[in-house]
Formats: C-alpha cells, structure tokens, sequence
C-alpha cells in the first residue's frame, strides 16, 4: 500500500537508517543524496523514491543519442498524476547526472515524455503500461511505475514496499527493449522479471 508524500514510513529508526544505508552506501552516491541529512525524521517514502531514481540514473549507461545535445537537461518526468509533490524537487536541486543537470517535469500524456530520459508513471491498470510504451517505443527512456503488476506488464523497474522498505523488481527484457544497459551492481540489487507487453515471453 502507497503512503502519502508527506507521511514518515512507518518504524523504528533503526530501519529508516537501513533505507537512507541502502540508498547510500549500495547505490554508491556519498553525501549528495538528501536522505543523508535526514536524521532527526525519518525520510519519507517519496524522499526515499526520489533518491533511487537519482541514483538508478547513476548506474545505467546512457548513450550520448538519449540526449538532444550535450547540454540537455537529464529530464525526470513525471506523467500522470503526481504522488511526489515538491519532495521530488527539492531532493533533486542542484543535482547532475554527468555533465547534464537533473530537471524534473510534469507531463499529461506519453508521447510528450520522449525527450525525458526517466518517466515515472503512476497507472491504474497494468494493461495501460502497454500504450505508454507504443508512445515511447524508440526512445531511451527508463519507465519507472509503483502499480502492482508494472514490470511484469512490461515496464523498466516497479517499485514495492516490502517489510516498510522500498524494494524493486527490474525488467531485464524491458530494458533491452529500451536501449538500456544496467551496472551489475544495480542488478544485484533488484529482483529479475522478465516479458514485456506484446513480445510473446511470460
């Protein structure tokens, strides 16, 4: 179950700690990462969402064609409704992803987010991830959802809740489709699913 973008995940901070420790220390981001600072309160579970999407951009190899030019903005966006509110934006300010600087956008419909390098897409039915990715089909574009059965209906990475931690599955299939190619070491992180909407696996 999805909490609000304002409320504390729920325990004690001995876990809270091992969320900020996760994103930290494995995802290999130091002190740049704004869960860092948050120590007298527990992050909240989009702080700890808006942290991995940083840092799942940190261990993907983006082409240089993922981008209109050298300068362009590394475009976060965010399409559909939008359960980060200004979370997002303030964790995000003043971050870079190699030389390109992080923008976080909201957008109505798919077809707008192709020049985005994440999307983020909050659905209500996993038979909708299917069109989203006929709008993106071409692009390389990281779709990232939190809907029960995401990845499975063809998504990049889903994200879950499990024992009040943020988990999250990876669809390798979907991220070949996509152009993407993942560290190993954020691999070893995820659980694997594999299928992807309209190829014929399971």
């Amino acid at each position: 179950m999805r909490r609000g973008d304002g409320a504390p995940l729920r325990g004690t901070r001995r876990c809270a700690s091992g969320l900020a420790a996760l994103v930290l220390a494995v995802l290999a981001s130091a002190p740049s990462i704004p869960l860092a600072r948050a120590q007298a309160r527990p992050p909240s579970e989009y702080q700890v969402k808006a942290a991995f999407l940083f840092n799942f951009a940190k261990f993907i190899d983006w082409r240089p064609a993922s981008f209109a030019s050298p300068q362009a903005p590394f475009s976060i966006c965010l399409l559909g409704k939008d359960p980060f509110g200004q979370v997002i934006d303030d964790s995000l300010r003043g971050k870079s992803i190699g030389e390109h600087a992080v923008t976080v956008q909201r957008v109505k419909e798919a077809a707008q987010a192709r020049h985005c390098q994440i999307v983020f897409a909050e659905v209500s039915e996993p038979g909708s991830v299917a069109t989203i990715l006929e709008e993106l089909r071409g692009a390389n574009v990281l779709l990232v959802g939190e809907a029960d059965g995401f990845a499975a209906a063809g998504g990049t990475i889903q994200f879950t809740l499990e024992e009040n931690h943020v988990r999250f599955l990876i669809n390798v299939d979907a991220a070949d489709r996509a152009g993407l190619k993942f560290s190993s070491k954020l691999l070893a992180l995820a659980k694997i699913v594999h299928g992807a909407a309209g190829d014929g696996k399971s």
